[in-house]
């Protein structure tokens, strides 16, 4: 049961229904964690502009659903991995694929690098190796890609985060957590 209530059409005041309309309109319906993040309408604007402006950098969207689902299981955040399972089916990522990313690798080299990163970028809490770096180098991230990760990194655990802390319903395909072994 969700610990912070959604946002719903008939409750939401003129800015966060202009908010929500707008995301209906661009997504065709308002995914339960966005209403959550409608409580704060700032918050709300501040977080999607933040998606708006990194998903229109260099990374394939493949390999940035490929660092959520990664993030996702690693934070052991349900709603996420659910959400992240069905847009990562929809950027063309097979099952085979989506579970390496769930493990932390990828089926591409690349990408694997990149997942790593992004898994090493949580749990040391940004304070990656120089090995790790020299890693995204070696696999032909640019500078600016690695900031691109590192900021995908953040995003995810911001929604990692607010999904944990509110338990909202899983409004996707539910898609349960992998039992560390």
């Amino acid at each position: 049961m969700s610990r912070i209530s959604t946002v719903s059409d008939e409750s939401a005041d003129t800015e966060q229904r202009s908010l929500l309309d707008a995301i209906q309109s661009q997504l065709g319906m308002v995914p339960n964690f966005l209403r959550v993040f409608a409580h704060s309408p700032d918050a709300l604007k501040a977080f999607l502009g933040l998606h708006h402006i990194a998903n229109h950098g260099s990374l394939d969207a493949a390999t940035r659903e490929r660092i959520a689902l990664a993030l996702a299981q690693q934070n052991e955040c349900e709603y996420c991995l659910s959400a992240h399972t069905a847009i990562g089916r929809q950027a063309g990522l097979n099952g085979a694929e989506i579970e390496a990313n769930r493990a932390g690798s990828s089926q591409d080299a690349k990408a694997a690098v990149a997942v790593k990163f992004a898994r090493a970028l949580v749990e040391h809490k940004g304070a990656v190796s120089n090995a790790e770096l020299q890693a995204m180098s070696d696999a032909g991230f640019s500078e600016a890609d690695i900031v691109e990760v590192i900021t995908h990194a953040g995003m995810n655990m911001l929604t990692n985060i607010l999904g944990k802390a509110s338990r909202v319903s899983i409004d996707f395909p539910k898609v349960a957590l992998s039992q560390a072994a």
